[in-house]
């Protein structure tokens, strides 16, 4: 609970808001590892099928058995509990097996696609995370670089008393490796605290029930990826791994979780059995949330992968009131904070600074770049920690967060303090646009709008209309589509690269 003696510079209304909003509902957490809960289905419901990819399936009880097996294996060629396994491969049934094996040995798994991570990344990864033991599939044995210690083919033969137990569970269960500022990876520790309590609580759990089918979009390196996987396979859910063809898999789901980007390819048209969406990544269009939030429930969610895949949450509902970020997760706190670290005031924008269950436990190989990052919590007190996220929020009237951003994508535009996100939330907005992207280009601004038959010139006016000059882009671009990166965000370095090679006829309002 925030301590009031933390508060003293809010007159009393306020202090007593700044408790209420910021401090999530107090909720049990049924299991202290988050496999136990995929374990626990597996009793349940041995027969039913956990796991779909292209025509393949398997069961639970398949699952537990492999799982059991290749989690001996790993024990036997040394792996230990708080010890970190590759998990080097592509979307795949091996890659759920593996996961699971690696926490049931008491590991964690260090997630990374094996089609696009470069050699010396995955030696950066394997050197910070001290990797002894990387698991991969036989395909993809030959594209593990040498030297990067053992190497286990999932899809091996393994051998295994299937009653393997493992360890007791705690400690960390994933590290993601997210990109630095300083261009090299930092290996983010999630602990099986952090997971149970983002995704076997409510609102986090999405009402998955036995039987659902849950589509698996994400790239196993994305946090979000474990809220698709172990957040189906904790509830008896059957997860549905996708091929090439994202819509056809969500066609076929009644859960989506997605970023933004990757969702805005689906046709929520076409799409009537799913019933319930989650958003989180960056930011959500309005107009994106209003499709899908007319057919399902839908969830828009933020937070970075320092507070555990998400950290608040909202179930939007446009008949009810607007798009915003939510409220904090069960078990965690949410402060808005100035630049001296001190509360603001109920509806004056500050940085969102997240704490209790959701922070994780710092960065893999990096105390110095864990304690820059990570604050002693003077709200909770004790040993508690938090973390800085960056987001610029504010509290609503009625205890929502409104997202203003981020302080990371706040640029200087003729002298003037832009917010990028409220450049591309006013292009949305504009007659003829769908998704839209803001880029600081050349000391002004260029904005991306789709689709391609947008017409600059009323995007412009439109954007006039509403944000001040130097607001304005000077450069409005429309495009068929918005490229995504591999974690389905927007592809900024590629849009930057559309404008740098650009014929001059192309130039636009």
């Amino acid at each position: 609970m925030i301590r009031p003696a933390s508060l003293p510079g809010l007159p009393p209304a306020d202090r007593a808001l700044f408790q209420r909003f910021g401090t999530g509902e107090p909720a049990r957490v049924p299991f202290r590892g988050i496999h136990d809960a995929v374990l626990a289905q597996a009793r349940i419901r041995p027969n039913a099928l956990a796991i779909e990819h292209l025509g393949e399936s398997l069961t639970y009880a398949e699952l537990d058995r492999r799982s059991a097996a290749l989690a001996a294996t790993l024990t036997r060629f040394g792996v230990r509990p708080g010890q970190h396994v590759g998990l080097f491969l592509t979307r795949s049934i091996p890659m759920v097996v593996g996961l699971l094996a690696v926490l049931r040995a008491g590991a964690a798994y260090v997630p990374q696609d094996i089609r696009i991570t470069p050699a010396t990344q995955l030696e950066h990864i394997v050197e910070t995370a001290g990797i002894d033991v990387v698991l991969t599939t036989r395909e993809h044995r030959s594209a593990i670089p040498a030297g990067l210690g053992r190497v286990v083919a999932i899809d091996d033969e393994h051998c295994g008393d299937h009653r393997f137990g493992g360890p007791p569970a705690g400690g960390t269960a994933m590290v993601i490796f997210t990109s630095g500022t300083t261009g090299r990876p930092n290996g983010v520790q999630v602990t099986h605290e952090n997971l149970g309590n983002v995704l076997l609580t409510r609102p986090g759990s999405l009402g998955i029930r036995p039987g659902d089918r849950v589509a698996q979009l994400l790239n196993i390196a994305f946090d979000m990826a474990a809220w698709e996987i172990l957040g189906t396979l904790a509830h008896g859910g059957c997860l549905v791994i996708r091929g090439k063809d994202i819509e056809k898999t969500a066609r076929e789901a009644d859960v989506v979780i997605a970023t933004p980007g990757v969702l805005s390819t689906v046709d929520p048209n076409a799409c009537p059995r799913v019933r319930t969406v989650a958003v989180a990544g960056e930011r959500c269009p309005v107009e994106l949330a209003r499709a899908w939030a007319r057919r399902a429930s839908f969830h828009n969610a933020c937070g970075p992968t320092e507070v555990t895949i998400v950290n608040t949450i909202q179930r939007y509902d446009p008949r009810l009131g607007h798009l915003t970020i939510g409220r904090p997760v069960p078990n965690t706190t949410v402060y808005v904070l100035g630049d001296d670290l001190a509360p603001c005031p109920i509806g004056q924008v500050g940085e969102m600074w997240a704490g209790g269950a959701c922070v994780t436990a710092g960065y893999a190989g990096n105390e110095a770049l864990t304690a820059e990052r990570y604050r002693p919590d003077p709200f909770l007190g004790g040993a508690h920690r938090m973390f800085r996220t960056r987001d610029l929020v504010r509290w609503t009237a009625d205890g929502q967060l409104e997202h203003h951003g981020r302080t990371d994508d706040q640029v200087k535009v003729r002298g003037f303090r832009v917010e990028l996100d409220a450049v591309t939330a006013a292009l949305e907005q504009a007659p003829g646009c769908d998704r839209a992207a803001t880029l600081l280009y050349g000391g002004g601004l260029a904005g991306f709008v789709t689709p391609a038959s947008a017409e600059p010139e009323l995007v412009r006016r439109a954007v006039e209309a509403v944000l001040p000059y130097y607001c304005v882009p000077a450069m409005i671009v429309p495009v068929d589509y918005l490229p995504l990166t591999e974690r389905g965000k927007v592809d900024r370095r590629a849009l930057l690269s559309r404008l740098d090679s650009r014929e001059p006829a192309e130039t636009v309002a």
